[in-house]
């Protein structure tokens, strides 16, 4: 399928992948309509920061995948639906599980409900590294078994369960993309990267929660260019793919490079308060893509430490709209 021309609606479009997902899609020529959380102060996230030609382009909307009526609405007219819309921060998922369980499920049903109905060409569902748990075999493919190690991956494991449902019973043209661990430009301080960063920048002391994890990082264009494969491949319908480096380093390892980086040493703390209950931290995830590489063509092509490098100046360069003091949940 080739997007140029396409009408294509990207739920969640003012977070962080989104937003850089929205950016490409007008790049490649598709006609974006993008939905962003209402608020009553008519914010739209990350898109207030792409280009003014790129944000020009865009029909955007206000409302909530909860909201049945109004998902219909968004997606009629549409050929392709990238669904992004989702709560992601796996510690504010431990103080309000149910509202995960009535945005991430509830409302990707509501997506598939409202895609089956509107006959669209191809929706990509967005799921996560999360629903592996902890590595029982390394690297994780596709098969690995599904362990909710967290209210958020519970939300997540169900949504994707309701999607195989939808493309089993109704032939819904529907792929699951599991991106592992995505950062770039425009990433809030709930991920881990620029935590350390923004605290590195303005500080002499890190502070962080556990620091033997291991997560395999994989830059942002390339998470954007693996949803992009996705959506032109007529094989990845009904089909679940890895997106993610093949690499893993753990938040220890991933502090140490930033002191490179910076060519600085720093004091790291351990904060209790950002540390994950054990049975409930994820302590190893590597990707295997090797069936993105096979189906797709799809590699990676920045290295951590080069990703790294565009981190700090983003957040060198947006310093004022960070909180390195304050723990982001």
């Amino acid at each position: 399928m080739n997007l140029q021309g396409k009408k294509v609606l990207v739920t969640g479009a003012g977070g962080f992948i989104a937003s850089h997902l929205v950016e490409e899609l007008v790049r490649v020529g598709a006609d974006v309509r993008a939905l962003v959380k209402y608020n009553s102060a008519g914010g739209v996230g990350n898109l207030k920061q792409l280009p003014p030609e790129t944000y020009k382009a865009l029909e955007i909307i206000s409302g909530d995948i909860r909201d049945v009526e109004g998902i219909k609405k968004a997606i009629a007219g549409t050929s392709v639906v990238f669904h992004l819309g989702a709560l992601i921060s796996i510690p504010y998922s431990y103080e309000n599980p149910r509202e995960y369980l009535d945005t991430n499920t509830v409302g990707t049903f509501n997506v598939l409900e409202a895609s089956k109905e509107n006959k669209i060409e191809k929706l990509i569902v967005t799921s996560t590294s999360e629903v592996y748990g902890t590595a029982r075999y390394k690297p994780i493919d596709e098969n690995h078994p599904l362990q909710a190690q967290s209210p958020y991956s519970a939300s997540k494991i169900a949504a994707e369960k309701f999607v195989e449902s939808f493309h089993k019973s109704y032939n819904l043209p529907v792929a699951i993309i599991r991106p592992f661990n995505a950062y770039g430009p425009r990433q809030s301080m709930r991920a881990i990267i620029p935590t350390i960063v923004a605290q590195a920048l303005t500080q002499d002391k890190i502070k962080l929660g556990s620091l033997y994890p291991t997560r395999d990082f994989t830059y942002v264009k390339d998470t954007v260019d693996g949803f992009i494969k996705i959506a032109e491949s007529e094989s990845s319908c009904g089909e679940v793919i890895n997106i993610g480096s093949g690499k893993t380093v753990s938040m220890g390892e991933l502090e140490k490079m930033v002191e490179t980086i910076l060519g600085k040493k720093f004091v790291v703390e351990t904060d209790e308060q950002r540390v994950r209950p054990e049975k409930s931290e994820v302590k190893v995830l590597v990707c295997d893509n090797s069936k993105a590489k096979t189906l797709l063509g799809w590699y990676p092509k920045v290295t951590l430490f080069d990703g790294l490098k565009e981190v700090i100046s983003y957040v060198s360069e947006h310093i004022k709209e960070y909180a390195p003091n304050r723990y982001h949940i």
